[in-house]
Formats: structure tokens, sequence, C-alpha cells
């Protein structure tokens, strides 16, 4: 079976500095990810990647079968639900909560002109309410606290119901409850989906994801399972976090890499 989806040799580069990679990796249909890594390391541009939002300088990408370059990405998109604080800024704060939700249907973040389908309505307002905000759909996008635009953006992600669900850290700047509240969430989404998050919280590891990607400055250091890392390292967060931040002090020889 071939991989959802594939970096081969990816390079991103920024004013002629690399800040991902070089980078080989790929997700198989129904795995759970998460992207550990300092600010800076990467994770963001690996994710805008995979969402088919930006290109790499060198390599190939796969997103669903499909290679970048040669895909228009409008089609792409809708098949794959993505959110950050990144796509929160391209969101209007001036719009209602519904058109938010309903426009990621049409790969566009501002509102749609045309009329929307019933069924499109109507799959808005079931993913609004499964999140705890369905009566929020008639209020200005931009006057949401934290934790209900945090419901809108993974409500706007799964509306076109999406192969692929990408988070990027979300849950940056919630408070625990809402932390708890979000995984509860994320936990009754259908099974099978095919989930890739990144994150400083080292127990949303255990919670939602079973494999754990390690980037440090643009460079993958380990891609493991989570069962395979607990049967060597221990099952603990404090246990967990101890073998990243030594893997990332050791990661001195660039490139170095400790597989599954």
């Amino acid at each position: 079976m071939e991989p959802l989806l594939r970096v081969d040799g990816v390079v991103v580069q920024r004013s002629s500095r690399n800040i991902l990679g070089p980078i080989t990796w790929h997700i198989n249909e129904g795995e759970r990810w998460v992207i550990l890594g300092p600010n800076g390391a990467g994770k963001t541009t690996l994710l805008q990647l995979l969402a088919a939002l930006t290109h790499p300088s060198q390599g190939r990408v796969t997103i669903l079968g499909e290679s970048m370059g040669a895909v228009d990405v409008f089609e792409l998109r809708p098949r794959i639900g993505f959110t950050s604080s990144a796509m929160l800024e391209l969101l209007p704060h001036d719009e209602r909560v519904m058109d938010i939700v309903l426009t990621s249907a049409y790969a566009i973040a501002g509102r749609w002109q045309e009329e929307y389908d019933l069924w499109d309505e109507s799959r808005a307002k079931a993913l609004l309410t499964t999140f705890g905000v369905r009566d929020l759909g008639e209020r200005i996008f931009g006057t949401l606290s934290e934790g209900e635009k945090k419901r809108v953006q993974i409500s706007r992600a799964l509306m076109a119901d999406p192969e692929v669900l990408l988070l990027d850290e979300p849950t940056h700047g919630l408070d625990p409850l809402q932390i708890l509240s979000w995984r509860e969430l994320l936990l009754t989404l259908r099974p099978g989906r095919t989930i890739m998050l990144s994150s400083h919280v080292i127990s949303d590891i255990a919670a939602i994801c079973d494999r754990l990607l390690v980037i440090y400055n643009g460079v993958l250091l380990a891609d493991k399972k989570l069962e395979d890392l607990r049967a060597d390292v221990g099952t603990s967060s404090d246990q967990l976090e101890a073998w990243i931040v030594n893997l990332m002090r050791g990661s001195s020889v660039e490139g170095s890499h400790v597989g599954a």
C-alpha cells in the first residue's frame, strides 16, 4: 500500500538557508503522529508542505498519491484538514462562524459568493454541534475566545471530510480544562482517520498519537512507534521528555536519526 503522505529528499530554503531538511519520511493510512521539537525546528514548515500550502526548494512531496507541482492544489486541499495559527490569521475575523466553516468546503478562506449547498450547511451545523459551538454559528468569528476559535477551526478542518488531518500546535493558548476537552473531542473522530499534530506538550503523545517524529534545526532526529519508545525508555511523561531532550542535546552530528 502506498503511503498517504511522503517526502523524499525534501529541502526548504529561506534566504539560502535550510530551514527544513534534507528529510525523507512518510505517513501510512490510519497512523496518528505527533511532531516534537523546539520553536524554529521546522515543524510548521513540514505541516505546510503536507497541507499543499508551500513547495519544497528541493526534493519531492507526494500527497494522497499526487506529486506537488503536477497537480492542482485547489483540488487537493479539500482532501486535507489543516489548522494552525498561520491559518487563523488568514480567516476573515469579521465573518460569521458558519461562513468560516462552510468556505472550507470550497478550499477558500473568504466568504463564498454563491449559494451554499443544503448538504454543506447541514454538515457545518453538525460539526459545530459535535465540537460544542453550535450556538456560536451566527457570531462574528473575531469575537470568540481562543478556545472557541480552536473548536471552530477543527470544525472547518473537517468540513470536507478530509482523508488527513494536520494540526499545528492545536493546544497552544488553551487552559488545562480546554486542553482536556480538546483531547476528548479529537478522540471522537472517525476511527482510522490519519492525523498528524505538532506540539510542545509531551502528554499529547500518549493521549492522541501512536507514532512520534522529532525534528531539531530542520533535521529529522527520530521516528518511532510510541509502544516501542515506551518499552525502551519508560511510560511516564517525564521519561519521554528526558529521552527527547537528550536526543536533541546529542544531535551535534548533522542528520543523526533514530528509526522505528
